[in-house]
């Protein structure tokens, strides 16, 4: 590959941190895991943080400690990683999927009220590719009907709505460090939420099922190990304390890919409505609606084979063979959803990306377009 999809922004500072720990006592359970979570609860605005091994990890404890179980429905969006769904199923509940909106990519908040039953527990909505569009609609349905937020922040550290940072819209979120986000700890997760109560449950399922007092061999509850080493931890507080530096190199690749784009009716760019302030995680493009699933895969094929590693983004959650062998889902369940994912395509995107490569990038995806074939 010439040009990769995705790549870590490491520095000096991150080593360094990193190689601290290692000539420490304290490789896991240490100094450095409370004060990640607590640079990270007052950088997101919450009272709480508590980091876990990864956002699915955080995803399914959020639920766990608000008392989901089987026969409990969660209703999300089938448009996002298969982890928000997961998350669910890990818990014995069932996920409700909402096709989403066309425009924002999110659930869609006039399919949400349809799907409520005596059954739904929460409400799992995802901040998809970063945009927070449409959350305070999202959050008021949720209040309306007595229903907790699950926020899936995973995509979206340092996003905005009308100046609100995501990660607080919901009861409990969770954000991810998975090495593609705005910052990374190798693999990792964080919850955050202001009810200590449920702080503390996740606290102790993430450790065994431990006590706030018990001994390391006293345990609980059923609990689990989902700890974040104080490795992966000194990894993250270098990486937050350069979250500004890090959202503008973001920014400015994504404002690149937007005036090399434009204008190009065969593609839709994705942009930022006025309330809204994107902390950009992936920079996806889509075909115009005339295009169908082969050609986008034939654009995916030749851009590779040239050298600039791209991919889809998503595949549609109820279309993945488990979930159709599970509930039966079939085409056109979710017609917004399939449309979207059949004509979507992630240009590479990282902090360090240049502006010769982003137009080396667009242009190459221009000669393809242009070259085409119409009967694909």
């Amino acid at each position: 590959m010439r040009i990769y999809l995705s790549r870590p922004d490491i520095t000096d500072k991150e080593i360094e941190e990193v190689c601290s720990v290692l000539r420490s006592p304290n490789l896991s359970l240490g100094p450095k895991l409370p004060e990640f979570e607590q640079a990270f609860a007052d950088y997101i605005g919450r009272k709480r943080a508590v980091a876990v091994n990864s956002g699915t990890s955080g995803l399914f404890l959020c639920m766990s400690a608000l008392g989901i179980g089987p026969g409990d429905e969660v209703i999300t969006t089938p448009f996002t990683f298969i982890a928000s769904t997961t998350s669910i199923m890990m818990t014995g509940a069932k996920p409700v999927f909402a096709d989403i909106d066309a425009d924002t990519l999110n659930i869609n908040p006039a399919q949400i009220a349809s799907r409520i039953t005596s059954r739904t527990k929460a409400l799992l909505p995802v901040e998809v590719f970063g945009n927070p569009a449409d959350f305070d609609r999202i959050c008021g349905i949720a209040e309306k009907h007595n229903l907790p937020v699950i926020e899936d922040s995973c995509e979206a550290l340092g996003s905005q709505l009308k100046g609100k940072k995501t990660g607080t819209f919901g009861k409990m979120s969770t954000f991810a460090f998975y090495p593609n986000k705005q910052i990374t700890t190798g693999e990792g997760g964080v919850i955050l939420t202001d009810d200590d109560d449920l702080a503390d449950m996740c606290v102790s399922l993430r450790n065994q099922g431990r006590g706030k007092s018990g001994s390391w061999l006293g345990h609980e509850r059923l609990g689990y190990n989902f700890r974040l080493s104080d490795i992966n931890c000194a990894l993250g507080i270098a990486q937050l304390s350069r979250i500004e530096q890090i959202k503008a190199k973001r920014k400015q690749v994504a404002a690149w890919y937007q005036k090399m784009l434009y204008g190009d009716e065969r593609l839709i760019v994705p942009s930022e409505s006025a309330d809204c302030d994107i902390s950009w995680f992936v920079f996806v493009v889509r075909l115009a609606d005339e295009f169908t699933l082969q050609h986008r895969n034939a654009i995916l094929e030749k851009m590779i084979n040239r050298g600039i590693q791209v991919s889809n983004y998503f595949t549609p959650v109820h279309r993945q063979p488990f979930m159709v062998n599970q509930f039966g889902y079939k085409q056109g369940d979710f017609p917004v959803t399939e449309s979207v994912s059949k004509r979507t395509i992630a240009l590479p995107f990282y902090n360090n990306l240049n502006k010769d490569d982003v137009s080396l990038v667009c242009s190459e995806l221009k000669k393809i377009l242009d070259k085409l074939p119409a009967g694909i």
